[in-house]
């Protein structure tokens, strides 16, 4: 088996590479220096030259605010990235997994969001992902999209980290308390998307660990388990002023998920501690 990670260096993608590799696997891993998936012939010639069986579509533009005032940039990666490494897998035979976010949702829903659900993305960010899994679908080949929400893990800015740089630092915090979602460890969301590989699991998946949190829960639990003191303070949407509007409610329903792996998904104060502390969920 080969697989073959766009976004290698990033938050989610560090976390496919080092598992797959500690399972054995030959893995191409490639960061926007090695491949940049916005240019449709090089993507096309790489993955035909690299010959994957698996691609893991890790490589995306995450910054949600800037998306706001940059909407080109954020849609030529979220969805001509996206559609080039689709339509790449789809002439070589490769089986491509997605990842997607629950800002595709507007966070308006009394119960978690299942694959089935409409959506309805609030800002361009989670537009242009939503474009992307469109693309995907529509690219005729072997896809698996796989959902997930406000993901921490030891690469890059994630919100954990910045939580527990600025206290460190002395900031004052002021958190947003009234959107609420399911945080999610990277190194989780790994593992369960091999394993539903593994089983052949096609189609829309929602992967997230369990349970539910505000942004201002997440940090105090974070600030709890690293033992740090802080001034933190719950703001908000409003008094936050972000540029781009996020979903008040996004939790996503990960039954479906949890019947397909016949297992529950490790519960996100867990995951969390695991991350800090250097153990396993």
């Amino acid at each position: 088996m080969k697989v073959l990670v766009t976004g290698a260096s990033g938050l989610l993608g560090r976390e496919m590479v080092s598992m797959y590799r500690a399972r054995g696997v030959h893995v191409v891993a490639c960061d926007s220096a090695v491949l940049d998936v916005t240019e449709e012939s090089l993507v096309r010639e790489f993955i035909s030259s690299e010959a994957p069986d698996l691609v893991l579509h890790c490589a995306a533009y995450t910054a949600v605010d800037r998306a706001e005032s940059e909407p080109e940039r954020a849609f030529a990666t979220n969805l001509g990235g996206a559609q080039n490494v689709a339509q790449a897998c789809a002439a070589t035979g490769a089986h491509l997994v997605y990842f997607s976010t629950d800002f595709v949702f507007d966070g308006c829903s009394e119960t978690p969001y299942g694959t089935d659900d409409e959506p309805r993305p609030l800002s361009v960010y989670g537009k242009s992902k939503l474009a992307g899994e469109e693309a995907v679908a529509g690219a005729g080949g072997q896809w698996t999209t796989v959902r997930s929400s406000w993901l921490f893990g030891a690469t890059g800015a994630n919100f954990v980290s910045t939580i527990l740089e600025r206290a460190r630092g002395g900031a004052p915090l002021r958190v947003v308390d009234d959107q609420r979602g399911s945080p999610t460890w990277a190194r989780d969301l790994a593992g369960t998307t091999a394993d539903l590989i593994d089983i052949g699991a096609t189609g829309l998946v929602h992967v997230t660990n369990g349970g539910t949190a505000t942004w201002y829960e997440l940090a105090r639990s974070a600030l709890e388990v690293a033992e740090l003191e802080a001034d933190l303070q719950p703001v908000s949407s409003e008094e936050w002023k972000a540029a781009a509007v996020r979903p008040r409610d996004s939790v996503l329903d990960v039954g479906e998920t949890e019947a397909l792996l016949g297992r529950s998904l490790a519960p996100w104060p867990e995951a969390l501690r695991a991350f800090l502390t250097g153990g396993a969920a």
